[in-house]
């Protein structure tokens, strides 16, 4: 894991078209804006693993019928 310090206004830049920008700190919490491209899904962790979650039940009623 790379671990990165940075300010309000900062940016990241991964593989050259995806921008994460520190938008505001304080209180313990740190907003981010994330720029990507449409075809790149974004999720937070608790919701992608509700959707793979989702994903699996729905597998196996399919296969338990």
């Amino acid at each position: 894991m790379l671990v990165l310090t940075r300010k309000t206004g900062q940016e990241i830049i991964i593989d050259g078209n995806i921008r994460i920008t520190v938008t505001a700190c304080g209180d313990g919490r740190v907003k981010l804006g994330i720029k990507a491209p449409s075809n790149i899904k974004i999720d937070r962790a608790e919701v992608a693993a509700r959707i793979a979650a989702e994903e699996v039940e729905s597998l196996v009623e399919l296969a338990c019928g």
